[in-house]
């Protein structure tokens, strides 16, 4: 009788302690989620679609942040969302974060409010690292405007969260040079630009130096793929060459990829678009470590 008593209390047991390490374990499984519209300040356009993964972790899960273009006063982050169903299916384990900005054609949000609400939305992820089961292993990808913003968010703001790599779709890199010698030599471009920032840059050419991420590449920068039409009647193709040619004086690792016969971003047609995310797909798994 002593005996199976015995063996009922190690059988019981047994069972108890699987029961709990199965209990343990799904409580580490974590189910993918989206969050849409996420505030991360105080006005309307200050919000972000937030996807995650399932299985995610503090320590290991790396994070895509997008941004929008729209010459800095239009556009939405809903013109993204192909990329991001594109990223999801190519990097499943990617955390992704496409994130709006106030738009310079509001009243008070000329530049650099677009900059600075890049900065507010990167504080918010961080802030929100433990609580998204999500590293501090993330990379910048921008169209356009928001190459733009990408690069000035990665190269001038970073500040210690420096990013493993920044993409840019055809993103201005130097403020100055663009108003001056716009695409085409069209001056519609030039007070397109004044319109945002609020000046010519004879009137405020600090605020264009300031504004412009080429100026502030250094050693320190983060790997860098640049993705540019050399034929774009928006922004010319050597915005790009001139980040590649700082890149390399500092010693940074850069791609850049000049595609021939073909214009900005928004017009790009599907090979295009494949090759591109062949190339950030693996631009990205080489340096997001």
């Amino acid at each position: 009788m002593k005996t199976r008593q015995l063996l009922s209390l190690i059988i019981f047991s047994v069972l108890l302690f699987s029961c709990q390490k199965e209990n343990t374990s799904g409580n580490k499984t974590v189910a993918a989620a989206n969050y849409l519209n996420i505030a991360y300040a105080s006005d309307p356009l200050q919000k972000m679609d937030i996807y995650l993964p399932a299985g995610r972790t503090s320590s290991a899960t790396k994070v895509i942040v997008m941004i929008h273009g729209g010459a800095w006063s239009g556009g939405d982050k809903t013109e993204l969302s192909p990329f991001v169903d594109t990223l999801k299916r190519r990097l499943p384990g990617y955390a992704i974060f496409n994130i709006n900005y106030r738009l310079s054609a509001a009243p008070n949000n000329l530049f650099p409010t677009q900059e600075n609400d890049v900065k507010a939305a990167m504080e918010f992820i961080y802030s929100k690292a433990a609580e998204y089961s999500i590293s501090d292993k993330y990379a910048l990808i921008g169209a356009s405007a928001g190459g733009h913003l990408a690069m000035l968010q990665g190269y001038k703001n970073s500040g210690t969260k420096k990013p493993k790599a920044v993409v840019s779709f055809s993103g201005p890199s130097d403020m100055v040079d663009m108003y001056n010698n716009p695409a085409g030599g069209n001056p519609l471009l030039s007070l397109l630009l004044a319109s945002v920032v609020g000046a010519t840059p004879g009137q405020n050419l600090l605020l264009y130096t300031n504004s412009s991420p080429a100026n502030f590449i250094t050693s320190n920068a983060a790997p860098t793929l640049l993705l540019y039409g050399d034929t774009d009647p928006i922004v010319k193709y050597s915005q790009g060459e001139l980040v590649k040619n700082k890149l390399q004086t500092a010693g940074v690792v850069n791609q850049y990829v000049l595609y021939p016969g073909t214009a900005h971003v928004d017009t790009w047609n599907s090979l295009i678009f494949f090759d591109s995310f062949n190339k950030i797909e693996a631009f990205l798994t080489a340096h997001v470590l």
